[in-house]
């Protein structure tokens, strides 16, 4: 949290504040509604993954439970600081219901691992073949840790540790049943927020090719995963501000585009407040009312009790 907080500071401090101003004033209506419907298909699609690698471990869910949880744990990122914290309360929650926080908590971690290599390699090989080479060794790091990955896989490791390590890896996410919907359901994701990022860019009246978009949509979603952020706010408008200076757009344009995609990803989430309120609300609501007869035991013993009042009296 403290690395976004001097990002933003240092943004604030080089190009002003005149890109948030800008960046809120160009989010209109249809931006939102575009975003919403984006993010429904991205949403569904990580909800997916994750109720895949779930299984693989043997803490399954309904889809129609992992889409309310994922929506739930988006908004808690977008809201609360380092980006990680709805992703823990999701884990923890779907532990207690099934009776397991280890394996929960171990499902959403590689959950959110598999997704996030799968965005390194997209975003490596969007970069290669657009020979843009001062991104290229950064992002082949990602390439670099599938690869490790898959060689641990094939390894029988001594230690607790690597056992479980690699028979999670095996049965969760490399899978035959479980890794083609993990790939897919990660491009659908990347892609779909990729698209959000572009349109963010449209917003701003930028006339720039979609061939160069897309590369710096992908490094600006990679920063935005890192867990350094002030509520979705910090290492995206950094990225966003190298990335476009370093291409001859100017940092001020990306800092204002990362605002207008900060808003509508921030928009985009609110079904999960819903889901949030109905949830709280629904463990407040009392079970049943207490009749007369429940509360006071059976009958003879409220006729006693009016006799001895009667005698009072």
């Amino acid at each position: 949290m403290a690395g976004g907080a001097a990002i933003l500071a240092v943004l604030a401090w080089r190009v002003g504040t005149g890109p948030l101003v800008d960046g809120l004033r160009l989010t209109t209506g249809w931006l939102l509604a575009a975003a919403l419907a984006i993010t429904a298909l991205t949403t569904l699609c990580c909800a997916w993954r994750w109720r895949l690698v779930a299984g693989g471990l043997g803490v399954e869910m309904p889809l129609r439970t992992a889409v309310a949880a994922y929506y739930r744990s988006q908004f808690l990122n977008a809201t609360l600081p380092g980006g990680v914290v709805g992703d823990v309360h999701r884990a923890v929650r779907h532990g207690r219901e099934v009776g397991d926080v280890s394996r929960s908590l171990r499902a959403v971690a590689w959950e959110r691992t598999s997704g996030f290599a799968v965005q390194l390699v997209l975003t490596a090989g969007a970069l290669s073949l657009l020979s843009w080479a001062a991104f290229v060794p950064a992002a082949a790091v990602g390439i670099a840790a599938v690869a490790i990955l898959l060689y641990l896989k094939g390894r029988r490791p001594t230690s607790r540790i690597g056992r479980a390590f690699t028979s999670d890896l095996r049965d969760a996410v490399l899978a035959p049943r479980a890794w083609p919907g993990i790939l897919l359901a990660s491009t659908i994701a990347v892609l779909g927020h990729a698209a959000v990022f572009l349109i963010a860019v449209r917003a701003t009246g930028a006339d720039v090719s979609p061939t160069r978009l897309l590369p710096l949509a992908l490094v600006v979603l990679t920063a935005s995963a890192l867990p350094t952020n002030i509520a979705g706010w910090g290492p995206r408008e950094g990225a966003a501000a190298w990335a476009f200076s370093s291409i001859g757009l100017g940092a001020t344009l990306g800092v204002t585009v990362a605002v207008v995609y900060g808003m509508l990803a921030l928009v985009a989430t609110l079904p999960g407040a819903v889901v949030l309120v109905v949830q709280v609300k629904g463990r407040r609501a009392p079970v049943g009312r207490v009749g007369p007869q429940q509360h006071n035991g059976n009958p003879s013993r409220r006729r006693c009790f009016r006799v001895a009042r009667s005698g009072v009296q």
